[in-house]
């Protein structure tokens, strides 16, 4: 009888771990990951709504108070998505916490499952080193020798799913360490684009002090700025065009590149080179391409802004064929692709440091916007080529390439 009530014993000891239950409530790291996720939902509304009215405001910006709106935009922007970063990062190190703290649980439940298993593989054996004759003689009746036998069943049916559900467990708690990777990279990342917001942030203060400095806050200041760079940028173009028609005609090419098949208008092969960027100009013969901005030839590109010091991304994968610093372009990066399309990346305020013949993926990151060489505000500019050349303009011995031949619409193939 002693023997019976013990196996009884350790079968419902084994039921009611294995049946208890936690009702889950909702804890102050949970609460708190719900309202930053709210505060990081708001704060993304407020700078697109910021970079929406950049976008609109640059298409009409011919007034120092225009740019100056379309400036403090940029800086309420920034702004902006550094505190939804900084909710981002909070988010993802009280998630980490919470990723630990059930990995934490996880092995201790298993510990306390192992000793279980431990314990009924210990009376187990036990009751197998016994004699059949001397286990028969512990009992008083037939009945309850044979009913330990029967609660001998349950106990390794019990023990069998123990050790099932220690292995799930242990695949479970495999898959808890490669999310706090995963969430741990991504914590990296974000203290990465926090850097990267403070310097955008930084940067876009000081366009802003050198717009004001240069037009010392005045109307009239400002209007003969836009007109000299008018004229300048009107005079480059119809100069670059008179070189490259002799370029063409004497071959005088450094890189000399042309596609074999261009897609349909409309294919879809490459991907947006910023996040959340808004058009300010598109491609062709444009209202400020019309005023002969661009020495009587059409806008070979589009122009985005994501704002100052965003970072640019390749459309598509390829390797650098060239890239450089001009008056035009300012910094410039250009991207053979594998069906020997060109993209060219203009105006950035700095270049990754990317040599010519690197290979680059679509998505990585090539530089950052800006407003260098001969533009009104920071953005980028971005052709698209089926036939691409570069050459040296001898005065300044800078490195150029075609503008307007050989370029395609980029936003019939993003």
């Amino acid at each position: 009888m002693k023997n019976s009530v013990r196996t009884i014993i350790i079968i419902a000891g084994v039921i009611g771990f294995l049946s208890g239950s936690m009702v889950h409530a909702e804890t102050a790291d949970e609460t708190r990951i719900k309202q930053l996720q709210l505060q990081y939902d708001a704060l993304e509304r407020e700078a697109a709504q910021k970079r929406a009215v950049i976008a609109t405001t640059r298409e009409q910006a011919d007034s120092l108070k225009k740019e100056i709106t379309i400036i403090q935009n940029q800086i309420g922007a920034v702004q902006a998505q550094i505190g939804s970063t900084a909710a981002s990062i909070e988010k993802t190190r009280l998630t980490i916490d919470g990723v630990q703290n059930q990995i934490s649980l996880k092995r201790a439940e298993m510990s306390r499952k192992r000793d279980t298993v431990g314990r009924m593989i210990a009376f187990l054996d036990q009751r197998d080193r016994e004699q059949l004759i001397a286990s028969l003689f512990k009992y008083a009746d037939l009945s309850s020798f044979v009913q330990q036998f029967h609660d001998l069943a349950i106990v390794q049916k019990k023990l069998f799913s123990i050790i099932n559900e220690i292995k799930v467990a242990k695949a479970s708690l495999e898959d808890d360490k490669q999310v706090l990777e995963d969430q741990e990279a991504e914590l990296e990342h974000l203290n990465d684009i926090a850097l990267q917001r403070k310097q955008q942030l930084a940067g876009v203060k000081g366009e802003r002090d050198r717009v004001l400095s240069i037009t010392k806050g005045q109307e009239v200041q400002y209007q003969k700025q836009l007109a000299t760079i008018e004229k300048q940028k009107s005079q480059l173009f119809k100069e670059l065009r008179e070189l490259e028609l002799k370029v063409v005609s004497g071959g005088l090419y450094i890189v000399h590149i042309k596609a074999d098949n261009v897609p349909p208008r409309g294919t879809k092969i490459f991907q947006k080179p910023e996040d959340d960027a808004y058009v300010t100009q598109g491609y062709g013969m444009t209202a400020y391409a019309r005023r002969g901005a661009y020495g009587g030839a059409p806008h070979n590109g589009v122009d985005a802004s994501a704002g100052y010091g965003s970072p640019i991304k390749a459309i598509g994968d390829g390797k650098i064929v060239a890239n450089g610093t001009n008056s035009g372009w300012g910094n410039w990066i250009a991207i053979q692709h594998p069906n020997n399309m060109v993209s060219v990346y203009g105006h950035m305020s700095s270049l990754a440091p990317l040599k010519v013949g690197t290979a680059v993926a679509v998505g990585q990151t090539i530089g950052y916007e800006g407003s260098t060489g001969n533009s009104t505000g920071s953005h980028l500019h971005l052709s698209l080529y089926k036939e691409f050349f570069t050459y040296l303009r001898e005065k300044d011995n800078q490195l150029y390439f075609n503008y307007f031949e050989g370029t395609v619409n980029p936003a019939d193939y993003l």
